[in-house]
């Protein structure tokens, strides 16, 4: 039986091979391999895709979160509210500028962060709320800038699984102070290594985004800032550049795969439930919900059969050693320590597979797959 993989990045690659081919050797006889020409007009397509008036390309999504917290002047003594269900570089950034993470509960339906539960652990140290739009769907930003604005709180879009999604018809990178995207290979826009991209309205916060990337420097030797090594190489955005026309396209292809999974697992009389409807979603990960206690042996199964999955996240970050065990940066408070609608999702979420080249068969296939795991006899 032929294996269904999570994630196959060749299937898209190979029909540009040699478009990508040319931009490398393009680059390459150019002998200028950071920054540079090729950067800006990666920089310069990206805003205009995402409608935004500045981009600056950084070396990975961890390191935007990093340059955008450090542009607003975040620091030790400042609290930044993150939901406790997302990849740890949302919370881990927060930690490496010297601020607290605060850890929020998310929404049962969507996964995202819930507005209330984020309400409940503002106080008055709070700097930033970092919106993650997990999974491809963006955060309930209307909401949350209603919190924040009255106190003077920026809303830091983590949009590293959203490039392309949009809310309202605003795509994500649009929507706050300042958006973070991640261009991983896995992502909607993925790279071929890491790369990262910071995105704002405001001229001179970018303008700050590029000094802290370059070592805080606007001139060789004279550093105004404590900045980093947060470039992003010639290559990548070279080779990114040339990918930007295909992901309409390619979000296309998901969007439809997830309505062909919708379709089937609603007939399928089984206790998974797909993820909640949003037009702007882009599918960056498909996660459905399993009920009964089943999760993991459901998993085992499926493995079993040759069809892969991923658990997105098997951990909540506010019980994670780094941030609640011995020596974290902060304990969390009394309002973080039971999160229950994220420590559920970790016991529960699960990831079917999701990319361009995907084919309808294959979701059929998987959906037929969960349908017959033995275990549903006994919930």
């Amino acid at each position: 039986m032929t294996a269904i993989p999570f994630f196959d990045r060749t299937r898209v690659d190979a029909p540009l091979e040699a478009e990508l081919t040319e931009v490398f050797q393009r680059v390459l006889r150019s002998g200028r391999y950071i920054l540079g020409q090729e950067v800006e007009a990666f920089e310069a397509a990206c805003a205009a895709y995402l409608n935004v008036s500045c981009a600056v390309g950084v070396s990975s999504g961890t390191d935007a979160l990093i340059v955008a917290l450090s542009a607003h002047g975040i620091g030790p003594g400042d609290e930044v509210i993150c939901p406790a269900f997302t990849f740890a570089a949302t919370a881990l950034a927060v930690a490496r500028v010297g601020a607290r993470p605060v850890f929020a509960d998310i929404d049962a339906a969507s996964f995202l962060l819930d507005p209330a539960s984020v309400s409940a652990v503002t106080t008055a140290r709070t700097r930033a709320i970092v919106a993650v739009h997990l999974f491809g769907r963006c955060a309930p930003m209307d909401a949350l800038h209603a919190l924040a604005a009255p106190r003077g709180i920026a809303v830091i879009e983590d949009a590293a699984q959203a490039f392309g999604a949009d809310l309202g018809g605003t795509r994500a990178g649009a929507l706050g102070t300042v958006g973070c995207f991640s261009l991983f290979p896995t992502k909607n826009l993925g790279g071929f290594g890491d790369g990262g991209l910071v995105t704002t309205p405001d001229t001179a916060l970018a303008e700050r985004a590029r000094v802290l990337r370059a070592q805080g420097t606007r001139r060789k030797y004279h550093h105004e800032l404590v900045g980093g090594n947060f470039r992003l190489d010639a290559l990548q955005a070279a080779l990114l550049r040339r990918m930007l026309p295909h992901l309409d396209a390619r979000l296309a292809m998901r969007r439809h795969l997830a309505a062909r999974y919708d379709a089937l697992l609603a007939s399928a009389g089984v206790p998974v439930s797909a993820p909640s409807l949003s037009p702007g979603h882009t599918y960056n990960q498909y996660v459905v919900r399993v009920h009964g206690g089943q999760r993991d042996a459901l998993r085992a199964f499926l493995a079993a059969r040759g069809v892969g999955t991923e658990v997105y996240y098997p951990e909540p970050l506010h019980v994670q050693p780094c941030f609640a065990g011995p020596g974290a940066v902060a304990g969390p408070s009394a309002a973080e320590t039971s999160l229950p609608v994220a420590e559920a999702a970790t016991r529960e979420a699960l990831a079917l597979p999701i990319f361009p080249g995907l084919t309808e068969e294959e979701v059929t296939r998987v959906v037929a797959e969960i349908a017959a795991f033995p275990g549903w006899s006994s919930t």
